[in-house]
């Protein structure tokens, strides 16, 4: 009878292409048991099959799955995931794919504003906002994805519905009321219009004063970005003596409903300042 043919754990090591650290890794986890382990001098062996089930723990590591996972599933009695699993990570890989796709592109646009002289997406500049009739909505929503439903599904019908008339320049902004961030975001939407008219349940009419001053700065790109904006425009109404007497206006002029790139949004945030 043929002898069976066996590997030391060094050799086994070299022809896996894993560490000998690794493979007392997989030891301990309960994984890959050496075949043969020598009583007197504790020399582990390896065969032929166990180097099928490290091929088979590799190309499993490759495709997502973590140590545990791979454990229950050689507990089970199973050499590969059922289909269901298999599509589950393939739909985590779809997720992170979009997500290193916009890390790229902000790399990118990182790396074209440092090369400029002077960044005038990030200029602030100071405007006066006139006195306007609003059409106004407000409500609290679970995402900002929401809101761009709410646009064209719910409002604008409404407001056509009431007669609405929108004047140039036309102008709409949204406000918002929540005290922190992503959790039961109040939010409110006011576009102007030529009148005043009456108010249903969903549309409610307000007339907002002038405000002499404001600061402003462009956000171009997804609205995860603001933080540096909000960054630089408070950092430059502090410099110069300004201190915020409203919340801030949120005009978003370019995005989601107009452009398929997310690095073409543009938003103007307003705020308005005393001092």
């Amino acid at each position: 009878m043929k002898s069976k043919m066996k590997f030391k754990i060094g050799e086994f090591s070299k022809l896996c292409q894993v560490t000998v650290k690794t493979l007392r890794h997989y030891e301990e986890r309960g994984l890959l048991q050496p075949f043969e382990v020598d009583e007197w001098t504790g020399y582990r062996y390896y065969d032929i099959s166990q180097l099928r089930l490290m091929n088979k723990i590799a190309y499993l590591k490759q495709l997502g799955f973590s140590l545990d996972e791979i454990a229950e599933l050689f507990e089970a009695g199973k050499e590969y995931p059922d289909a269901e699993t298999i599509k589950k990570k393939a739909d985590i890989c779809q997720i992170e794919i979009k997500r290193l796709t916009k890390r790229q592109s902000e790399l990118v646009r990182l790396g074209n504003m440092l090369q400029q002289p002077e960044n005038k997406m990030e200029k602030v500049f100071e405007k006066s906002l006139p006195s306007r009739v609003f059409a106004t909505h407000r409500r609290t929503i679970d995402s900002y994805q929401e809101l761009f439903n709410l646009c064209p599904n719910i409002i604008g019908p409404e407001m056509h519905r009431l007669g609405c008339q929108c004047p140039e320049p036309q102008y709409c902004f949204t406000v918002e009321y929540n005290d922190e961030y992503g959790v039961d975001i109040d939010i409110e939407f006011f576009e102007a219009v030529a009148e005043k008219g009456t108010d249903s349940e969903l549309i409610k009419f307000k007339v907002l004063p002038e405000v002499p001053r404001a600061l402003c700065i462009n956000h171009y790109g997804p609205y995860e970005n603001m933080p540096h904006t909000f960054a630089e425009l408070y950092t430059y109404a502090e410099a110069n003596g300004y201190e915020a007497s409203e919340r801030p206006r949120f005009c978003q002029i370019d995005g989601i409903w107009n452009k398929e790139s997310e690095e073409e949004w543009l938003t103007e945030i307003q705020l308005p300042v005393k001092g």
